[in-house]
């Protein structure tokens, strides 16, 4: 991959050589792409929809018959993934959600670990479960080798102060209304 030098003027030897305005306006037009991708998926019918790899039914009937706990786990990350196949959560939300016990997360993530459907990142003491692209991701098939986070992060409330669990009846539901201007 080539680097990119920019500067305050361009290097006419060097080719990956651009102004900050000419740099500046080639991210204003990246952002307004992936806007515009990003508007289109929200009109998008299959906006929940997740693509899966035949190849790799084996593999996934032989964890299911041997390992259904590493299923479910891994039908759970895959449903909670983002667009970049990643999804943060601690083994807290992970018991509570599924009903098991923390030895069971704990024994299951290295199953799916060790058999490589995810890999588990840390970012301090939290996880981040990036599920394997060549087996389920959810953006077009051709984006599928970025990696970008932020991951959708899944808390419990358990984990929380005290003063932060609160129900949901105790929260007050505010209606707002969208005014858009033609």
């Amino acid at each position: 991959m080539a680097v990119l030098n920019v500067g305050k003027e361009r290097n006419i030897f060097d080719p990956n050589s651009v102004t900050f305005e000419e740099r500046e306006k080639q991210l204003s037009q990246e952002a307004e792409k992936e806007q515009e991708r990003l508007n289109r998926g929200k009109k998008s019918p299959y906006i929940r929809w997740t693509q899966y790899n035949n190849e790799r039914t084996k593999e996934l009937m032989w964890l299911g018959l041997n390992h259904p706990k590493a299923r479910v786990i891994l039908d759970f990350l895959v449903d909670q993934m983002d667009h970049y196949n990643a999804v943060m959560c601690s083994y807290q939300v992970l018991q509570e959600l599924l009903s098991i016990s923390k030895d069971t997360v704990r024994r299951n993530i290295k199953i799916l670990k060790d058999n490589g459907f995810i890999a588990v990142l840390k970012s301090g003491v939290s996880n981040i479960y990036a599920i394997n692209d060549s087996v389920y991701w959810k953006s077009w098939g051709n984006r599928k080798q970025y990696s970008k986070f932020p991951a959708n992060v899944l808390l419990s409330l358990s984990e929380q102060e005290k003063n932060y669990q609160i129900k949901f009846e105790d929260l007050k539901v505010m209606k707002h209304r969208e005014i858009t201007k033609k």
